[in-house]
């Protein structure tokens, strides 16, 4: 306040000094008016041997929160938002304590993930109980769908669509009769295998299967890195010329250089838990080149707006958009999408309602629910590293015919 008007003031009396100090001192001389905030959270690794699968997640989901504060994405909003994010390492064992973290967070109103399967499986039975949504950009084991959860839901296609797309490429592209097959025991990779090796054996291709313990260097498993080398040499002997690893790509990279080490030269598969440049880093360009690996997740290079969400993301997390960036962006728009729909007073019970009947036009899909949560539509994807960087092939549906 200026000093001659603070004079001015003092001369006619303590009554107008005091309205003075009230008043709001703003260009338009408006009250501002408070909105309510509400926090969409994100839970997913932040830690550990995959972690990186969790921040491609993580930052795509602070980016629509950002982008739809500022007015970017749907106007104004009758709302503020906060974004919070809880780390579970991508565990069974941690992500109990991980949601309820977010469960006594009472301004949280949807939770954008848990990321992996395990990790779903174990904090769901919390999420339901609290009435808390929870909109997945990647757990795919078919089991979460089934378990009556009023509040999952989930972006991509599950595994009961995946595994089998994978072994038709096998067969129909890859033209093998014998496969070999392999899961890193976590509830993901089960589900997966088991939905590819029953495909495959319908289509005539021979299967041999194992079960090997993801390692404690790279998740919650008990095995060893030691383990590998036997069992790359195990395969090489079975001459079976395709070899399907369901997992994460920590163990992947393992498995891959164990296998090329020995001598191995058939064509190595895997799944969308492999899909992330660190599995090229960790296995070696030389190793990795060639790996075929899929997605139900689309390529997000083509489109002007993909490429506006790849530059805006990169500025913020400061490395380039990865697996399930995209849908973990829609994800959290198909929630605020929701939200803004009920107003300005947003509850759990809202959004849980708004989720149910949600068409939301995203990045990577129109988003709309079934009622056990599952996404409608089925579409995977066939990427390749070629040169040290994976690039896309296409859809197996058109790749396969």
């Amino acid at each position: 306040m200026h000093n001659k008007w603070f004079r001015f003031l003092l001369m006619l009396g303590t009554p107008f000094l005091a309205i003075a100090l009230v008043l709001p001192v703003s260009s338009t001389g408006a009250f501002a008016a408070s909105k309510p905030t509400y926090t969409i959270a994100y839970e997913g690794p932040l830690s550990g041997g995959n972690a990186q699968l969790g921040l491609n997640m993580e930052y795509s989901v602070q980016l629509a929160v950002n982008q739809a504060n500022a007015g970017k994405t749907f106007g104004t909003l009758p709302f503020q938002l906060k974004f919070v994010p809880e780390d579970d390492q991508g565990l069974a064992s941690v992500s109990p304590t991980a949601a309820q973290a977010l469960i006594t967070n009472t301004s949280v109103v949807a939770v954008v993930g848990p990321a992996f399967s395990g990790a779903t499986k174990a904090a769901e039975p919390a999420f339901n109980a609290a009435g808390l949504a929870t909109v997945s950009p990647s757990a795919t084991a078919p089991a979460l769908a089934t378990q009556g959860w009023n509040n999952f839901f989930r972006v991509v296609a599950d595994d009961n669509a995946q595994g089998p797309a994978d072994a038709l490429y096998v067969k129909k592209v890859l033209k093998t009769k014998k496969v070999y097959t392999l899961d890193d025991a976590s509830a993901y990779a089960s589900g997966l295998v088991s939905a590819f090796d029953t495909k495959a054996k319908s289509l005539g291709i021979a299967v041999k299967h194992q079960t090997v313990q993801g390692t404690t260097q790279c998740q919650e498993g008990t095995g060893d890195v030691s383990e590998y080398p036997p069992l790359a040499s195990e395969i090489k002997s079975s001459g079976d010329p395709v070899t399907f690893y369901a997992g994460y790509y920590c163990d992947f990279a393992l498995l891959a250089k164990a296998l090329r080490t020995q001598g191995y030269t058939g064509k190595l598969v895997s799944d969308d838990g492999s899909l992330d440049t660190h599995f090229i880093a960790e296995a070696g360009a030389r190793v990795a080149n060639g790996t075929l690996i899929s997605c139900a997740c689309a390529d997000e290079t083509k489109s002007a707006s993909a490429t506006s969400f790849a530059k805006q993301f990169k500025a913020l997390a400061h490395f380039s958009i990865g697996t399930y960036s995209a849908e973990a962006y829609d994800a959290a728009n198909t929630v605020i999408s929701v939200m803004k729909s009920t107003g300005a007073n947003v509850t759990r019970s809202s959004v849980l309602k708004g989720l149910r009947t949600v068409d939301y036009k995203g990045l990577t899909k129109t988003v709309q629910f079934q009622s056990n949560g599952n996404i409608s539509g089925t579409a995977v994807y066939i990427y390749q590293v070629k040169s040290g960087k994976i690039a896309v092939v296409g859809l197996v549906s058109k790749l396969a015919k």
